[in-house]
């Protein structure tokens, strides 16, 4: 029984995360966005790593039930449908429509986790479901990797709060300082130091400064809010689909 937190997916081998059990942390912003579209309504998201083979595997699938959806510094790409917003997957827009979606960080992250024996993107606003996976992935004896997807390569503040956030919820009253890695210590700490504010880690994290002053201030909330789009969803065969519910 372990559980690790990496802060950026730079240097991971599918050595290391096969099997295990690995959610992915880029809460500001691609892991709300994809929470938002699936809580709305979405088939399925697909991330891709690149602006043109988004636009090839668009014009593959060749289907008026897709969108092309994402972000280059933050705003999104020209011609693109949607932008990397959890405000912007609106019912509307996004129910039952399949989304390519590329950005910076969050979707190279998934990409990389891809030989995991399950991945599940992860943020504040399902941070519930997915400590409830978590705490069931370690009552069965499996290994977990939290991955954050960092910003260009570093350490982001925001997603390592989140990580440490998601490893505190997983593990509850148990003190876990045996089953952590340095990273996942680290993260926890930033817990005792931030509290259950999500949005002062947000709003004080270069990421978060960056979107506040390119305009984005109303997303840096959207993602602080706890629970905000209660879904777990799957990467899996390249593809971001619900979990399904089992009654």
């Amino acid at each position: 029984m372990r559980v690790d937190v990496t802060f950026t997916p730079a240097g991971l081998t599918q050595a290391e995360v096969h099997g295990r059990v690995v959610f992915v942390i880029d809460i500001l912003r691609a892991t709300t966005t994809m929470c938002a579209a699936m809580s709305h309504g979405a088939r399925a998201l697909i991330p891709v790593s690149s602006t043109e083979e988004a636009l090839r595997l668009a014009q593959t699938i060749g289907s008026t039930d897709v969108l092309l959806a994402g972000e280059r510094n933050c705003t999104r790409i020209p011609g693109f449908h949607l932008g990397n917003s959890s405000l912007e997957m609106t019912e509307s827009a996004v129910r039952g429509k399949t989304i390519i979606l590329t950005t910076t960080n969050g979707t190279d992250a998934l990409l990389a986790c891809h030989a995991a024996g399950t991945v599940y993107p992860a943020a504040a606003a399902n941070l519930s479901l997915a400590a409830e996976r978590g705490r069931e992935a370690l009552e069965g004896d499996q290994s977990i990797l939290i991955v954050c997807a960092g910003r260009n390569g570093d350490f982001a503040l925001d997603d390592a709060y989140c990580a440490g956030r998601l490893t505190a919820a997983i593990f509850g009253s148990t003190k876990p300082r045996r089953e952590l890695n340095d990273a996942g210590l680290a993260s926890l700490d930033l817990v005792r130091r931030y509290g259950d504010h999500w949005g002062r880690p947000l709003a004080y994290s270069r990421s978060g400064r960056e979107l506040v002053k390119l305009g984005f201030r109303a997303d840096v909330r959207d993602a602080a809010r706890l629970d905000a789009y209660p879904v777990l969803a799957q990467f899996h065969e390249r593809r971001v689909t619900l979990v399904p519910v089992h009654a």
